[in-house]
């Protein structure tokens, strides 16, 4: 009982905003009232069907053609009106489904990517693997489920109370003798489907509640599969080069091995299960004629009366064993529901660590830093800044040893790095960009990635050429409408430069480079900063590098240096 209270908790937690926050609630009720609608019709379409086996073999026993063929005919119009129902049925179940998912994925997605959430998510290990199979995979499955099992459930209970009554009239009474009592049972086919489906559902959940957690750990080694394919894919030429093609077989096909140890798991169950449920339903189909057959050889019951008595009874036992026919769909809503409150606890609690980070952002025209300590995920120090400042318009390079916590600092200056302690003042994001050592190119044109973040219609053609040629990236001048994964077209170096001609265009007020020009050479390097100096001449650039010919370019040069291992590396004039 515990588990189930727990379970719809959960689920309605999860459904509860689109029902009662979203703007689309008041078309959810109505199409949901339709569908409802249709529901009922289709139960008393079924019990229409139910008193016509009366009349119809009834007709045939007595060989009566005439109302056959009228009750032919009856069947043909009602059918029509089934197939109607059933269709529209279908169909506006589909549509709910749809804008729900829909309205479920613009709101976890703006969850998610609510400023740096999705990176803090990564960075503090919240247990939320794959969150793109949450948000494409399970809110799908968790609408279409969520409708089609709580309508259904709905069906069934409709279809119980309807047939309920027809059933116990049509039973009539058992009467048997028990160690010299007269025993009187009435209505005794509803008792014995109630025996029935209790004792089918108390078995089937013992056979399958096994696959609630193989379902989710099926789930999580198929997208974790998927996941690695698609890196192999993007690091493609990485691997290529270093022939490691036999070690990601290895990795790819023992991730894979989990995949099918699993899958077997889940088969081995399903056998179990389906091995009773397929029994159980063979079992219901005979069933009702045994028990009525002693009334018809009687000649109590009419032929009619027993084909309507076995339809009853099979829509009565159907209902009450909704548990059973539906256990597998059950099992698998459960997981999604237990992978997606993961996924909402994640968020959550990612929301809360943001609120609690000891790094402050405060807005102001220069930047200026104040007692700053960058600390470790783990709550070491790993850097200590007392006082930095930077004038608008003014270059300042930042050096040190690599692991010393150069672009760890720069990640706390964009606000990102949570772990610390400490005061940063600095422009607001619109004036700045922060362009990292290995650039972000999206698969989409050239124009949209040289545009990125912006929409890619924002400079003009002239513009983007202009762009390309200060950074001698002039032979992707007609190739601006141009589609394609840049990062696999493009080496590194051109990717940096691309990266680089983003700051020509967008002319930010203030721009930090985290070793954005690694990938050049020491001439082409040269003559991106020299460009970058002569388009921008107002604007205030930070940058992290190695290279000591990085030096000239800024006006100031620090460095990040420990005295000894043990202590936080400290800012020092660059020698």
């Amino acid at each position: 009982m515990r588990n189930i209270k727990a379970f719809a908790h959960d689920f309605w937690t999860l459904a509860k905003p689109y029902w009662t926050q979203s703007d689309d609630k008041l078309i959810a009720y109505g199409l949901l009232a339709a569908v409802i609608a249709l529901n009922l019709a289709s139960v008393g379409l079924n019990v229409w069907f139910n008193f016509w086996y009366n009349g119809f073999y009834n007709s045939i026993q007595e060989k009566d053609f005439e109302s056959f063929k009228t009750l032919l005919l009856q069947f043909s119009l009602v059918a029509v009106a089934f197939i109607i129902v059933a269709v529209y049925q279908l169909y506006l179940g589909q549509m709910l489904q749809v804008r729900w998912r829909q309205w479920l994925t613009e709101k976890w997605l703006g969850q998610w990517l609510d400023g740096p959430r999705f990176y803090h998510m990564q960075l503090f290990g919240l247990g939320t693997d794959n969150p793109d199979q949450r948000l494409a995979e399970d809110l799908k499955l968790f609408t279409s489920y969520s409708l089609n099992l709580t309508l259904g459930l709905l069906s069934a209970i409709v279809t119980l109370f309807s047939f309920l009554h027809i059933l116990w009239e049509l039973s009539g009474e058992f009467a048997f003798q028990l160690g010299g009592n007269d025993i009187h049972i009435p209505g005794y086919m509803v008792w014995v489907a109630l025996l029935y489906a209790i004792a089918g559902t108390w078995a089937t959940n013992k056979i399958g509640r096994p696959l609630v957690g193989l379902n989710f750990t099926q789930q999580r080694y198929e997208a974790d599969f998927r996941f690695h394919l698609i890196r192999l894919r993007e690091n493609a030429e990485g691997v290529a080069l270093q022939r490691g093609a036999k070690v990601e077989k290895q990795d790819l096909l023992g991730r894979f091995g989990l995949v099918v140890e699993n899958f077997l798991a889940i088969m081995r169950k399903q056998k179990q299960l389906t091995w009773f449920t397929a029994g159980y339903a063979q079992a219901a189909v005979v069933f009702p004629f045994i028990v009525g057959a002693p009334k018809y050889f009687q000649g109590s019951l009419a032929l009619g009366g027993l084909m309507q008595t076995v339809s009853a009874f099979g829509q009565v036992q159907s209902a009450l064993s909704y548990i059973i026919s539906s256990y597998t769909e059950i099992a698998e809503w459960r997981a999604v529901i237990t992978r997606l409150t993961g996924f909402r606890d994640g968020v959550e609690e990612a929301a809360r660590m943001e609120a609690g980070s000891g790094i402050t952002l405060a807005p102001a025209d220069g930047l200026a830093v104040a007692a700053l300590s960058v600390n470790k995920p783990d709550g070491s120090a790993l850097a200590r800044v007392e006082n930095l400042s930077v004038a608008p318009g003014e270059s300042l390079l930042l050096q040190g040893k690599s692991g010393s916590g150069k672009s760890t600092l720069l990640r706390a200056l964009a606000g990102l790095w949570p772990f610390g302690l400490g005061e940063i003042k600095r422009a607001p994001d619109e004036d700045c960009l922060f362009l990292p050592q290995k650039p972000y190119l999206p698969v989409a044109s050239l124009r949209a990635a040289l545009a990125y973040p912006k929409p890619a219609d924002t400079f003009s053609d002239a513009a983007l050429q202009t762009a390309l040629q200060a950074l001698d990236l002039g032979s992707l001048s007609d190739q601006l409408d141009r589609e394609a994964n840049w990062a696999q077209h493009l080496s590194g170096g051109e990717q940096q430069r691309v990266q680089l001609a983003r700051a020509l265009l967008h002319k930010p007020k203030w721009l930090f480079l985290d070793e954005a020009t690694a990938a050049l050479d020491p001439a082409s390097e040269a003559k991106a900063l020299e460009a970058l100096r002569q388009a921008l001449p107002g604007t205030a650039i930070v940058s992290i590098g190695h290279r000591e010919a990085l030096a000239e370019f800024h006006r100031r040069s620090l460095a990040l240096e420990r005295s000894n291992p043990q202590e936080p590396a400290r800012l020092v004039t660059a020698s």
